[in-house]
Parts: C-alpha cells; sequence; structure tokens
C-alpha cells in the first residue's frame, strides 16, 4: 500500500478537492490539501510530501509561481510537482513552472491514479 506517501494538493476548488482527496485516500496515499499558494514553502516545509498537485488558478501567487518557488528551493526541488489546469495550453504553462508532469482538467481518475503512482514509486 502506499500510507506512507503523502501527497500535497494545492487546488481552490472545493469539488475538485473532494474527489480527488477521495480517490487518493481510497488508493491508500495520505492526503493534505492547501486552498492557497502564497504559503506554499512553509506547507511544504511543514508536510514534507512525497508528491504535490498544484492548481493553476490557484490563490494567491498562481501555479506558475508556486511551483518556481519549490523548484528553486534546494531542499525541496526533488519533490515532483504535477500541474493540473484546464488551459489549454497547459504543456506550455507546466514546463515554464518547471513542473515535473502535467494533467488536464477534467481529467480521468485512472489518468490521476496512474500518474501519481509514477512519480510517489519511482
Amino acid at each position: 500500500m502506499n500510507a506512507d506517501k503523502t501527497i500535497l494538493i494545492f487546488e481552490d476548488d472545493a469539488t475538485i478537492l473532494e474527489i480527488v482527496t477521495i480517490i487518493l485516500e481510497d488508493a491508500g496515499y495520505q492526503v493534505s490539501i492547501s486552498k492557497t499558494s502564497h504559503d506554499v514553502i512553509e506547507k511544504v516545509a511543514a508536510i514534507k510530501p512525497d508528491l504535490i498537485l498544484m492548481d493553476n488558478w490557484i490563490p494567491n501567487i498562481g501555479g506558475i509561481q508556486a511551483t518556481r518557488l519549490l523548484k528553486k528551493n534546494p531542499e525541496y526541488k526533488h519533490i515532483p510537482v504535477i500541474y493540473i489546469t484546464a488551459n489549454s495550453d497547459i504543456a506550455a504553462l507546466a514546463e515554464s513552472a518547471g513542473a515535473d508532469d502535467f494533467l488536464a482538467k477534467p481529467f480521468n481518475l485512472d489518468d490521476l491514479e496512474a500518474i501519481v503512482a509514477k512519480y510517489v514509486n519511482r
């Protein structure tokens, strides 16, 4: 099981948060959530996640800036960040942010589980 693996989700949409949390907890992961991104370093320091799911349109600084802050930080840059957004140019946004991968909204739940497993179990 994945009980020793923690996923931190930065997402401000309550419905998406609820669905993703249920799916990932059912898969055996520990899930932590944040509806804001301005305190991304503090949240990551406190939770020490194995993987981060980052929404593009998250208050206050947005997913790109939050991901860049993480990837610039020597202590946290190794943590995989999967960018999630409904933008049509998600690949370019994810690359610009320095994310490890991306998942377009609306996403298939099997795709969510597969991409999470790919990075958590590497």
